[in-house]
């Protein structure tokens, strides 16, 4: 098993930012891919970004050039950088992991991200 702990939550500005953690503990050595999906209220979970072991990256289209994914091997813990936040960021995000990336085998519990002036 693998737990998954978020944090890093808040209430920001459009146009702000905000770094989101997750921390990852229990049998780690089975994964390869760690992601983040969210989900805003009335709406499906959506993926946002992944990164393997090896630091490769993916983004939906949406947040490329305003997310980045990060990964410290040593912590187990993966970052999402959040930058020029928009109200339609809006969502609890949801921190993942996997042996591949098509997987979603752990899910962390959620932090909440809310962009409001």
């Amino acid at each position: 098993q693998v737990q998954l702990v978020e944090s890093g939550g808040a209430l920001v500005q459009p146009g702000g930012s905000l770094r989101l953690s997750c921390a990852a503990s229990g049998s780690i050595s089975s994964i390869n891919c760690m992601g983040w999906s969210r989900q805003a209220p009335g709406k499906q979970r959506e993926l946002v970004a992944t990164i393997t072991s090896d630091g490769n990256t993916n983004y939906v289209d949406s947040v490329k050039g305003r997310f980045t994914i990060s990964r410290d091997n040593a912590k187990n813990t993966i970052y999402l950088q959040m930058n020029s936040l928009k109200y339609e960021d809006t969502a609890v995000y949801y921190c993942h992991a996997a042996r591949y990336c098509y997987r979603r085998d752990y899910w962390g519990q959620g932090t909440q991200v809310t962009v409001s002036s």
